[in-house]
């Protein structure tokens, strides 16, 4: 009896993997800095995110998340102007930025994904710190990250100067699955 129970616990093991995410359009993707040391916020409107996630195997954890950085909204005219232009996202040429995940890892009580986010063609090492809430038949997701904005060239020419808008831009989201 004692073997045909192993036997079973091990072909339940044996099928574990990430459960995979439905995001719920309620979510939100946020970003903050200072411009001349007012602090100013925004927000991408239009953005998509395939997740696998479960903290039982994080080893087949996944996050996908593509961002249409047309959809940047400040709710300040001059800043969304200046956002789509060749300085900023230049929204003609890169209209789009993507985050791969390569790893997810616990970490001193928190998950943190490890991954390439691209942004004006420019791929760079970033780190998530998640915060991954299951309940009941969905979840929450909330991720922190701060970006050095010059490592994307966002922000260019007279706006590269770190002491007119803050060289670290910080990025939240919280996302609703199901």
């Amino acid at each position: 009896m004692k073997r045909l129970a192993l036997i079973a616990l091990l072909a339940v093991a044996g099928t574990v993997q990430a459960k995979d995410w439905a995001v719920d359009p309620s979510s939100t993707l946020n970003f903050s800095g200072t411009y001349q040391g007012e602090k100013f916020a925004g927000k991408f409107a239009r953005f998509t995110a395939k997740i696998a996630l479960d903290k039982a195997d994080l080893a087949n954890a996944k996050l996908d998340v593509d961002v249409d950085v047309t959809s940047a909204s400040t709710g300040n005219a001059d800043y969304d102007g200046e956002l789509k232009g060749s300085a900023f996202f230049d929204y003609a040429k890169f209209p789009k930025a993507r985050f791969v995940s390569t790893a997810v890892k616990e970490s001193g009580g928190a998950l943190i994904a490890d991954g390439t986010l691209t942004i004006r063609d420019k791929s760079r090492p970033v780190q998530l710190k998640l915060d991954f809430r299951p309940a009941d038949a969905g979840a929450t997701l909330d991720v922190q990250a701060t970006l050095k904005r010059l490592d994307f060239d966002v922000g260019t020419g007279d706006w590269a100067d770190t002491s007119l808008i803050s060289g670290d831009i910080a990025v939240t989201s919280h996302l609703v699955l199901k």
